[in-house]
């Protein structure tokens, strides 16, 4: 009876973790870092002392939300690494990291955050990251495709603007950061030659 009890409360844990984790993708995704934790307790159907049970900041909760997500970031630049034509490469990595973000706010900006406190939980794997994202803008630089002024940090600048994208459904977002994408990999190329944009997307023009 006792080691049926404790199968039971560890099996309940787990469905509470799952249940926040899940929670918080979902909630980040929508609506970004502000989130209080009593709204994802909320969504997850438990109560906030159960959420500082498991996760006690809500940083360590973000990080874990979204390793997986910053695990395929590094396999995305990783892929683009192992290409034969490096800004082809580059091009793929942009492609996908904007479209990847343009889905996903609170990935979006865990990646570009300056914030010491959300900083610290992804370090290790960010920095990786970036180390083989330098590579790879190193190799398109020598190949003569990419622009020799570019730099990091215009990048960032892209991920930052492509994260404001707001439309109707993930579907349009989608398409319009593909659109955005083309414009900003031709600004990145040394000598564009001009070529035909994806399809433009209707955006939503809101006052605030």
């Amino acid at each position: 009876m006792t080691a049926q009890v404790g199968t039971t409360l560890r099996s309940d844990a787990r469905d509470n973790r799952d249940r926040i984790l899940a929670a918080a993708r979902a909630v980040f995704a929508t609506e970004g870092l502000d989130v209080p934790i009593r709204e994802i307790a909320r969504r997850a159907q438990v109560g906030v002392a159960t959420v500082y049970r498991r996760f006690p900041t809500k940083e360590a909760l973000f990080a874990e939300a979204f390793a997986d997500q910053m695990a395929t970031c590094s396999a995305i630049v990783e892929e683009g690494l192992a290409a034969p034509d490096p800004w082809q490469g580059f091009r793929r990595v942009v492609e996908r990291i904007m479209e990847m973000h343009a889905l996903d706010r609170g990935f979006s900006r865990a990646f570009t955050s300056r914030l010491p406190e959300v900083v610290a939980y992804f370090t290790a794997d960010r920095d990786r990251t970036l180390r083989l994202l330098r590579e790879l803008v190193r190799r398109a630089k020598a190949s003569g495709e990419l622009r020799p002024d570019f730099v990091l940090e215009d990048f960032i600048l892209a991920l930052m603007a492509n994260e404001g994208i707001r439309a109707e459904s993930p579907r349009l977002r989608v398409a319009a950061s593909r659109r955005f994408a083309a414009l900003m990999l031709q600004s990145f190329q040394a000598n564009p030659v001009p070529a035909p944009l994806p399809p433009a997307v209707r955006l939503p023009i809101s006052r605030r």
